[in-house]
């Protein structure tokens, strides 16, 4: 039997260091050079063809086929001068990855000649096989085809000497089979409602965005010890494994300097996303040892969401050349903090004004708290649906286990805003306001919010949604998702109140009640509605789960329980409604998680029973055999005297028959789970027959494995152990 570990650390120790040979100008100097902007477009295009991509981005205008060509031939002219010399659509299909098939631009014609040809219609659209993909029984596996259609908002791009052009992907009679058809409506829903709004503060708004900053967290690992560890490889995470004498609890690692093969990797991935237009803006060391975190400039949701999809991308790769492996898996390591991809939103008009940002005047601070309290009131509303957008296998471990975020939605405002809201609550009479009264509101509570919030409200590690000043902060997402699976749901959530709170306001002034006093009317009755989301203490504590009961607010303890959220009625009116996703694509997404967590746990399942069968359990037969031996030896030579000498050993011997006895039978009585729940047809009843019956096992098969750990000769132990991954530079 092969010992992966000792192989793996024999390479180490041989490896010559790679060194970081990058470019030594300003970043300025070939920012985004590698995207066809606006800049590139205006030079590569005709005025004609440039004008329809801008009113496409801006307005959201369909393209003109007739312009179709001219664009993809000014594309193909600049890209080409670049060396390119393929194309692809570029999607994000419903298994959190993005997908891409090449083809050359070359054309043979009916001389025989090579040209290079790149004509509007497949700019436009193409068709993808799409029968492996996802789908969640919204087209059958027979059925191939597919469509790719490109996204103007979104830029194209050149990627390892492909043209990239961001496109949706939906199926033959139009449903969304991708994650970017459904939240580019839920942008629009989102503009529509909150431009309405943003018109009673300044009537000049024509538009608003979404803005978005992702912070992403990930680990990096020796690329020698990840091929030591098939869990790793095959799971992303670590299956078994004791925790290191020191981990996390010296509080060392974060914010510490970067190592430097860590920091010449992040170097060397930073300068690629820059020449791609990504605006990495900081890095840093995270909790875990060898955890860390970059994190962007805020960009336009669309724009936002392509960015770290083709962030992790370039992580991934750029990491080999360093013998490194980027886990983006929530939790890779058990006993120390997991990664999550904090998710930072704000809104923002056309006008250049902050919606979430404080103002110097009672009417833009009017305007802040009517965003405000209309986005508390979404999360309020649909926060169940929305933790249970990032419920997976690989979250559910992170979630809940004393780290950000636990399992139950709270908003966090801090200590100004809730007093703000309570002087709302208490000051907003229920009829129409005096002149005194309405004065004494605008000035005293309204008028009085500071300007700059993140000087005046503390952050709180452990609420899965907080407010940090000028945008709201969701932490539940987790590092390794598509955040477009979430923020479409926030945004139609927002759209709805937003809708709603007009709706509202709008039949006030028609009884004629002044704007201001229905603006602040209607808001009071949002702060009643929605006030038991807001929470300001420890969110992981068994206190608050007893309060959040009482509260009526839902707690995520199952994976299944958590995607029937989905089918709730409520769910289905806030999506169906607005147009961003049909019942029968919430229907397909329901059945695409269940389907999802299956085969994760099933494919971690088989990995650790055959870890255990044919590696953990042979090597504490070897170490037994070694001790049997020692034991005869030493009655040999000392005869009935070695009775104290042997004690250890037998004490050893007793210990690992017992543990290699219990992961024996815990690994085929979880086989045996197996094999019922595979007989089950429905696929959502099998995923929960998993969940209860089979998920259960990892943990106990674990836990003897790890015992063996610590009572084995390190020497013979054959995958690379926690301090070793944890802490090799």
């Amino acid at each position: 039997m092969e010992n992966f570990r000792f192989k793996a650390l024999a390479e180490l120790n041989g490896r010559q260091p790679v060194r970081f040979e990058g470019t030594d100008k300003a970043v300025s100097a070939y920012f985004a050079e590698n995207v066809f902007d606006r800049d590139k477009m205006r030079k590569y295009l005709t005025h004609e063809a440039f004008e329809a991509v801008v009113e496409a981005i801006d307005e959201g205008a369909k393209i003109n086929r007739k312009f179709a060509d001219q664009i993809a031939s000014g594309m193909k002219s600049w890209a080409i001068e670049r060396g390119v010399t393929h194309y692809t659509h570029w999607f994000h299909p419903l298994n959190e990855s993005t997908a891409e098939k090449h083809d050359a631009f070359f054309e043979i014609t009916k001389s025989g000649n090579c040209i290079e040809n790149f004509r509007g219609e497949l700019l436009i659209q193409q068709e993808p096989d799409a029968s492996s993909f996802p789908s969640g029984g919204l087209r059958n596996t027979f059925e191939a085809r597919g469509y790719t259609a490109w996204d103007p908002s979104s830029p194209a791009f050149i990627h390892d000497k492909t043209l990239c052009i961001p496109t949706v992907f939906v199926s033959f009679t139009g449903e969304a089979l991708d994650f970017k058809a459904p939240f580019l409506k839920s942008l629009a829903v989102l503009d529509k409602a909150a431009s309405a709004v943003a018109q009673y503060f300044d009537r000049d708004v024509r538009h608003v965005f979404s803005t978005v900053g992702l912070e992403q967290e990930y680990f990096v690992v020796e690329e020698a010890l990840y091929h030591a560890r098939p869990d790793l490889m095959m799971t992303g995470k670590t299956l078994m494994g004791h925790e290191a004498a020191r981990n996390q609890q010296l509080g060392d690692h974060y914010f510490g300097t970067i190592p430097e093969r860590v920091a010449m990797f992040m170097r060397d991935f930073e300068e690629e996303a820059y020449r791609l237009g990504i605006p990495l803006k900081t890095r840093h060391n995270e909790v875990s040892p060898n955890q860390y975190e970059c994190a962007p400039n805020f960009e336009e949701g669309n724009l936002a969401v392509d960015h770290n999809l083709l962030l992790m991308s370039i992580m991934k790769n750029i990491a080999k050349r360093h013998n490194l492996r980027v886990l983006f898996h929530e939790k890779p390591y058990m006993n120390v903090n997991g990664s999550g991809k904090h998710c930072n939103w704000s809104l923002a008009s056309d006008q250049g004004v902050n919606l979430l940002s404080p103002g110097k005047t009672p009417r833009n601070n009017l305007q802040f708290l009517t965003f405000f309290i209309c986005t508390i009131r979404a999360v309020h509303e649909h926060g169940l649906l929305l933790m249970s957008s990032v419920t997976n296998l690989s979250n559910y471990q992170r979630l809940g286990t004393c780290e950000a975020p636990p399992p139950i939605m709270s908003v966090f405002i801090g200590e100004t805003l809730q007093k703000v809201l309570n002087s709302l609550e208490e000051k907003i009479p229920n009829k129409k306001m005096t002149p005194d009264e309405k004065t004494e509101l605008k000035l005293d509570v309204v008028g009085k919010i500071p300007e700059i919030m993140p000087d005046t409200t503390d952050r709180n590690r452990t609420s899965p949604f907080t407010f940090s000043g000028n945008r709201f902060e969701f932490r539940a997402v987790g590092a390794s998702s598509n955040c477009a699976a979430s923020l479409l749901i926030l945004n139609t959530a927002v759209a709805q109140q937003l809708n709603i709170f007009k709706t509202e306001v709008d039949e006030l002034i028609e009884k004629n009640v002044k704007k201001d006093e229905a603006i602040l009317q209607v808001l009071r009755s949002f702060i009643v509605k929605s006030k038991n989301i807001l929470f300001a203490g420890n969110s992981y504590s068994e206190e608050w789960r007893k309060e959040a009961e009482k509260r009526g607010l839902g707690i995520i303890d199952s994976i299944t329980d958590a995607f029937k959220t989905y089918l709730n009625p409520k769910s289905i009116k806030l999506l169906t409604e607005s147009g961003v996703l049909s019942k029968r694509e919430l229907e397909s997404r329901y059945e695409i998680k269940n389907e999802t967590f299956l085969k994760k746990l099933q494919i971690e399942s088989r990995v650790l029973g055959d870890l255990a069968l044919n590696h953990i359990i042979p090597t504490a037969i070897q170490y037994q055999n070694i001790l049997i031996q020692n034991v005869q030896g030493l009655k040999g030579l000392f005869g009935e005297k070695a009775s104290e000498m042997i004690i250890p050993q037998m004490r050893a011997l007793e210990k690992i028959s017992r543990h290699v006895k219990e992961i024996n039978i815990k690994v085929y009585q979880m086989i045996d789970e197996r094999k019922k729940a595979n007989a089950i047809d429905d696929t959502v009843k099998r995923a929960e027959t998993y969940f209860i019956n089979v998920l259960p096992f990892l943990d106990s098969i674990r836990y003897h494995i790890d015992k063996l750990e610590m009572i084995i000769d390190d020497e013979l132990w054959p995958m690379p152990k926690y301090r070793e991954l944890l802490f090799f530079h």
